[in-house]
């Protein structure tokens, strides 16, 4: 057993103890009562899994959470599905999500949603040009596995977001 102490959507949790083999999924899952975060693969290969790690320096990235352990999350700052939408209203993302029906079956969404954040994040602070938005995108989502092929509705709901913040996202006069 280790003490495992983190943050999940703005909330300090912990210390805890887990068993050091206990994934972090089944610790979302189990232990939380986090179900968003799904169990597709357990490979790290189809990152329906996936949850956004906020590090220090203000930089985010998603990371898998059906081959890591709960404790290799031990101090870290994380977000998962759960964590989108505020005082119940859902955000832009999962707002054009929704329009696009850019979730079929549902199960890799969450992925997807946690892939595209990150990646407004990291526009907001470094936009891109509008000619290299699409392999932007592109380049962001690769990866994640979607078996009901809702990729480009995954990449049209990421883009409308973006152009409609467009003075936000993309470096103007270009």
């Amino acid at each position: 057993m280790t003490k495992l102490s983190l943050t999940i959507n703005g909330r300090a949790l912990g210390p805890v103890d887990v068993r050091d083999e206990l994934s972090m999924n089944d610790f979302l899952r189990e232990y939380l009562g986090m179900t968003g975060t799904k169990f597709g693969c357990g490979a790290a290969q189809c990152l329906s899994c996936a949850v956004i790690v906020d590090d220090p320096d203000g930089t985010s990235y998603t990371s898998p959470t059906c081959v890591a352990s709960a404790v290799s999350f031990d101090g870290k700052t994380i977000r998962t599905i759960e964590g989108h939408a505020r005082d119940g209203e859902l955000s832009a993302l999962q707002k054009a999500f929704i329009a696009h029906f850019a979730f079929q079956c549902g199960y890799c969404t969450a992925g997807f949603l946690n892939e595209g954040q990150v990646l407004l994040e990291r526009l907001a602070k470094a936009p891109v040009k509008r000619a290299d938005l699409e392999s932007t995108i592109a380049e962001a989502l690769d990866g994640h596995i979607c078996r009901c092929t809702g990729y480009i509705k995954y990449h049209e709901a990421v883009r409308d977001v973006i152009l409609a913040d467009s003075k936000r996202y993309i470096v103007a006069n270009q």
